[in-house]
């Protein structure tokens, strides 16, 4: 059977920054992208435990607390460099691994799997937008909560994109006719390359992922109200 790679690199999330930004919005971004992406990490990890593959687990990486996700190169090194080369962070946590030896149902599993991360960040966000409607809110608790959403939005657009390594990816592979899964496997060792690329430079050669990402998290924040 065709599968694909055996862990979760996720959580990657490309941010446009505003040269506008002063440092305590910049604080608050990466307060947020913190709690956002342990959650994210910690709920692939949840569901693979409770579908019977304890590697993650094992791993600690059951768990809010961002260290045991953080990666010196993808979280850390990566964003510095591409700020300074492109005016953009892009980054990612340490993959979360799994066994697929050991998850029920298969493929079905893995996507399962797979599936938790992001849509754990769509329900971050939904819980953003019902305490920015239920409650009186101005200023900075404003400016945080608004930052939380639009933030877990980014990172559920993005990370179901179904390009591998990406999570909407293994959700594809597993409902995918064989040659595309063939083909799916075959571009996985350069699938953030070619994300990032189609990101960075798309629009030069008319496939504006960049843009297309843009409209898809418009589209979801206007549906929450944003």
């Amino acid at each position: 059977m065709l599968k694909l790679s055996y862990c979760f690199p996720r959580a990657g999330i490309l941010i446009a920054m505003d040269t506008t930004f002063s440092y305590g919005h910049l604080l608050v971004l990466i307060a947020v992208l913190l709690v956002s992406m342990s959650f994210h990490e910690a709920m692939h990890a949840f569901v693979g435990l409770k579908l019977g593959d304890t590697t993650a687990s094992d791993e600690g990486r059951v768990s809010l607390n961002p260290l045991k996700h953080i990666d010196p190169f993808m979280t850390i090194l990566l964003p510095a460099i591409t700020i300074l080369v492109f005016g953009v962070p892009i980054l990612a946590a340490r993959p979360v691994p799994f066994n697929p030896d050991r998850v029920r149902f298969d493929e079905f599993g893995a996507a399962m799997i797979a599936a938790a991360g992001p849509l754990s960040n769509l329900l971050l966000a939904i819980i953003a937008a019902i305490v920015e409607r239920a409650i009186p809110l101005n200023g900075v608790a404003n400016d945080v909560v608004a930052t939380f959403m639009s933030l877990n939005v980014a990172l559920f657009v993005f990370n179901l994109f179904p390009i591998p390594p990406l999570d909407g990816s293994r959700v594809l592979f597993a409902v995918a006719p064989e040659p595309v899964q063939r083909f799916m496997a075959s571009i996985e060792p350069y699938g953030f390359f070619i994300i990032f690329g189609l990101i960075l430079f798309g629009k030069n050669v008319g496939l504006d992922l960049g843009g297309l990402l843009v409209n898809l998290n418009n589209s979801v924040l206007h549906l929450l109200g944003a």
